[in-house]
């Protein structure tokens, strides 16, 4: 079942970064920035896109199926816990779906079925087959993962995985939920579970692996060696705790060491770069620049003897080129004598979609604003662009005026109007910095009480006159979200990522983290 692609078979990309990946403290997405994420997804033809989890919120219900209706070319999952009604709900979701799949799950380990769930073994065993039956009045394509597998009892494990592939399921997926194992034992358990199964051969077999001791990648590859055809991972690793296994380094690993794999993926590896820089920018989690493949150092040689050998020849310090994985593709540019079809064209070739005549208007004004401020626009600019354009519909606070003095020998001060609720608000504020103090003065008129527990800088292009893109991390009564913004000047760039975050930690409507939603 696993297909065959270039003599090979085919490695299953499952992305879970609108699901798990999501997870991430702050890293919750609206519907139209999941739309986004899911359209570059398909562009990188990525096999199966997991949207969300229907049953949290409305809001994450309305998201999976709008990725749903949207996306063509990809499968479309919901992840659903075996119960009947994140089933149900989960199928409501995926109902316009071109291909779509409920992935449904319950936990096996003595631990978690214990002091979690508070169920026995055949109790859990039973709502397996309860929950891949129901899932299969909505689909055919029914995945089933037993949550803390790598914990698990073998025995019983192999027991669940029996029951569930008779029941219907379609796609057996084997996590590491806690990140505890290592190559060598993941391996070998994946081998005995898939060799243990009397009906194993029936099914896709799976792995979803957690990065808590920076195996993720690892792992997955060591379960690929051991029969996996499919891998579960997100754009950059992120995702709960210390993140998953990164689609990019599972996809080039398996290109790069086409000697060693017995498969082969059918991503277009040019549109991961831009990929990367998509999620980083609405998610607010910059990527480090030693990052592998992505990371804007991944690529770069400071060594003499690095940079004499790759003048030499490539490979000597090379094993993959930067324009196979995207680097290549981000530096067609724009500036301020571009007309609006050549801006609307590259909007579309970015899979950015706007509603309407008047939104494109809108767009190109401001894009027009930054052309004059810089003098190339590149596809980063772009995509900061829009994003800000996203926060700034039906905002509650907004930013219409700030200016900041800041000399030597003195305190910064900084003077602020917010237009909150459509009410003008003027206040000033001295700080130990001027982005201190602007944001002193912003709370001044918000008293909020929310605090600040990250606030990161990274410039969005190269050059002098780059945009400098914020993140905040804002936290109150256990709450905590990520703000973010764009501009040419940092401290207007930090005034409005610190109000993009106030208007998120004051939204009453704003989803729930998923594992605390619903229960």
């Amino acid at each position: 079942m696993s297909g065959k692609e270039s003599g090979k078979d085919r490695l299953i990309i499952f992305d879970t970064t609108m699901r798990d990946g999501e997870q991430s403290p702050g890293a919750s997405m609206t519907k139209e920035e999941k739309l986004r994420i899911a359209k570059a997804l398909e562009r990188m033809r990525v096999d199966v896109i997991e949207a969300g989890f229907p049953i949290a919120s409305p809001g994450d219900f309305e998201a999976v199926q709008a990725v749903a209706e949207a996306v063509k070319d990809s499968t479309v999952c919901g992840l659903a816990r075996a119960l009947d009604k994140d089933i149900d709900r989960a199928g409501e979701a995926l109902k316009k779906a071109n291909s779509g799949r409920i992935h449904t799950f319950i936990a096996t380990s003595p631990i978690h079925m214990q002091h979690k769930l508070r169920m026995t073994p055949e109790q859990v065993l039973e709502q397996a087959v309860r929950s891949v039956k129901r899932a299969r009045q909505y689909t055919d394509d029914v995945e089933f993962s037993a949550e803390d597998a790598v914990r698990s009892e073998f025995d019983f494990l192999c027991r669940v995985f029996e029951a569930a592939i008779a029941a219907g399921a379609r796609t057996i997926n084997v996590p590491d939920t806690v990140g505890y194992s290592l190559p060598g034992l993941w391996g070998e358990r994946i081998r005995k579970l898939i060799e243990s199964v009397p009906n194993a051969d029936q099914v896709v077999w799976s792995t979803h692996c957690h990065n808590d001791l920076g195996m993720a990648v690892a792992n997955s590859l060591s379960a690929v060696l051991s029969g996996v055809r499919q891998v579960e991972c997100t754009i950059n690793g992120l995702g709960e705790r210390a993140g998953n296994a990164s689609l990019e380094e599972i996809v080039m690993a398996v290109k790069v060491r086409r000697d060693i794999f017995p498969c082969d993926s059918r991503i277009d590896t040019t549109q991961i770069v831009p990929t990367s820089k998509l999620v980083s920018q609405i998610t607010g989690y910059p990527v480090q620049p030693n990052k592998a493949v992505v990371g804007a150092n991944a690529f770069a040689h400071e060594s003499g003897i690095h940079q004499d050998g790759v003048l030499k020849s490539r490979e000597t310090y090379e094993i993959m080129r930067a324009q196979d994985v995207g680097w290549s593709t981000n530096k067609l540019t724009l500036g301020k004598l571009s007309g609006r079809n050549a801006f609307r064209a590259r909007l579309q070739e970015l899979g950015i979609q706007l509603d309407g005549e008047e939104a494109l208007n809108a767009a190109f004004a401001r894009f027009k604003e930054l052309a004059d401020k810089k003098s190339e626009i590149f596809d980063e600019d772009l995509q900061a662009l829009v994003s800000e354009a996203h926060q700034g519909e039906n905002e509650y606070i907004k930013l219409a005026y700030l200016r900041v003095a800041s000399e030597t020998g003195t305190q910064p001060e900084a003077q602020v109007t917010l237009s909150v609720d459509g009410e003008e608000c003027r206040a000033q504020a001295t700080g130990g910095g001027p982005v201190d103090a602007a944001f002193k003065a912003i709370e001044s008129v918000m008293q909020s009480g929310a605090q600040l527990q990250l606030y990161s800088v990274n410039n969005i292009t190269s050059g002098t006159d780059s945009q400098g893109e914020v993140t905040v991390r804002l936290e109150k009564g256990g709450r905590i979200v990520n703000g973010q913004g764009a501009d040419t000047d940092i401290v207007i760039a930090s005034a409005k990522a610190y109000i993009n975050g106030l208007n998120k930690i004051l939204d009453a409507s704003q989803r729930q983290h998923p594992q605390r939603a619903a229960l």
